[in-house]
């Protein structure tokens, strides 16, 4: 974005421009979050209802973020709302166990394969932070294996794979004794055997089983098998990242939709119905490293030492409850998994229109769509471009990436983030139809402007 449209463009959003002047005044970056940050202004939203939001600016959106994918209801979904209002008016923290805490518990043993039992927290990082030390506990080992691209939150634990150069620390400040403690590899079960083979001190695998990045560099069935098989075999954890995926591709999540039980997953998102909250879910003989025996030397040395002031929270425990019981009956994956399905087949017919070099796809009520940059590899066949190699995917560089988000946004459309979205139960045809000839826009302008490649 030039000078000139940087100019009209913040001319055209007074609101925003004061925002982020008071932002820069007080906010540590000017954001809450580093994917919240926007060039030349952050967006700010004022209110959501369904599949819409609307900016400070008066500017409505197709929200194909949701929430960073925590609302597979759409945005304010009535039935939600009413159980937190009920919650409140009982009182919305009581530092105290309560009802509602295990209705919610006993809902996501019946959907959950491994969860015979669980713990609340208060996000997805909060449950993987916890998961590790579960692992570590109940194995007596120290290190974690993690595949190239997958994320897995924000701590230090996980500091290391996410970001190409995936060998790399993600952030300053994690110590290196902490990062010698993770092993990155290419998705691949030979490297898992060769790494669980040489290496006894590996407590757990963790990945997010969809793929990298909630499937930009997918994974297949076939490898999570694979996986759970090797894992098994030499008596290591198989822990599932499900912050996105729970819930989302089946009422159960990944586990349900690809038969495979891990021995943990940590969930957060959907799972609170879009508020704060999140579970770590196992196997019972795992989780029993919560328990207190009565023996004082296990109790307090061999023992998962675990608090949270906020942990299922009323509101938030109220918010799962109502979700969770509208996802249990499938209803609502069949509605955004096919107007995901109908996007992806829309973008992809488009792409192969203009002769683009780049291709749509996605699992369920997912979308993420593959661009080569200008000049392109030179490939004359669409096919040839299809791959799983997490390099690549998550590769495009970050000028297309920005021009492909800006524009789509400048024409009411936002996404979760890089080249991909989700889809809620709240989306419609109509939202489709206008995200397509808003996607054909974007699209044939990137190939005018020499910023993506066509076919050779």
């Amino acid at each position: 974005m030039g000078d000139k449209p940087i100019k009209q463009y913040r001319k055209s959003r007074p609101r925003a421009e004061e925002l982020y002047s008071r932002a820069l005044e007080s906010l540590a970056g000017g954001v809450g979050h580093d994917l919240r940050r926007g060039h030349p202004l952050p967006l700010y939203i004022s209110r959501a209802a369904g599949s819409r939001k609307w900016d400070e600016d008066g500017r409505e959106y197709i929200d194909y973020g949701m929430g960073n994918a925590a609302l597979l209801l759409g945005h304010a979904p009535p039935e939600v709302c009413r159980a937190m209002g009920d919650a409140l008016e009982l009182g919305f923290h009581f530092g105290n166990d309560h009802p509602m805490q295990l209705e919610w518990a006993e809902l996501i043993q019946k959907l959950v394969p491994c969860a015979e039992r669980m713990r609340f927290v208060n996000s997805g990082s909060e449950g993987s932070m916890l998961a590790l030390r579960v692992a570590r506990a109940f194995t007596g080992k120290t290190r974690v294996l993690r595949f190239e691209g997958h994320f897995s939150g924000w701590h230090d634990g996980v500091g290391k794979g996410a970001m190409i150069p995936f060998d790399k620390p993600v952030s300053a400040g994690i110590p290196p004794a902490v990062l010698d403690t993770i092993e990155v590899i290419p998705a691949d079960l030979d490297s898992v055997a060769e790494v669980l083979e040489k290496d006894r001190d590996i407590a757990a695998v963790m990945l997010e089983p969809s793929g990298a990045s909630w499937g930009t560099g997918p994974l297949t069935v076939a490898f999570n098998e694979g996986l759970r098989d090797l894992t098994r075999n030499h008596g290591v954890l198989l822990v599932y990242d499900e912050v996105i995926t729970g819930f989302r591709y089946a009422p159960g999540g990944y586990q349900e939709y690809a038969g495979i039980t891990p021995d943990l997953s940590f969930h957060g998102k959907i799972v609170a119905g879009g508020m704060p909250g999140g579970v770590l879910a196992g196997r019972a003989d795992i989780m029993e490293v919560f328990d207190y025996t009565g023996d004082a030397h296990r109790d307090r040395y061999e023992r998962v030492h675990h608090l949270g002031t906020f942990n299922a929270n009323p509101v938030s425990t109220a918010a799962g409850i109502a979700t969770l019981k509208r996802v249990a009956t499938g209803l609502p994956h069949e509605r955004a998994n096919r107007l995901a399905r109908q996007l992806r087949q829309g973008m992809d017919s488009i792409l192969r229109e203009e002769g683009v070099a780049g291709y749509a796809y996605g699992d369920v009520s997912i979308f993420h769509v593959y661009l080569e940059a200008f000049p392109g590899s030179g490939a004359s066949d669409r096919e040839r471009l299809v791959t799983r190699d997490v390099n690549v995917l998550k590769g495009i560089p970050a000028p297309v990436v920005s021009a492909f988000q800006k524009m789509l946004l400048a024409r009411g459309i936002d996404l979760v983030s890089y080249t991909g979205g989700v889809t809620s139960s709240a989306h419609t045809d109509e939202d489709i139809a206008l995200t397509l000839d808003a996607f054909g826009d974007v699209i044939r302008a990137l190939v005018r402007e020499r910023v993506i490649a066509t076919l050779k």
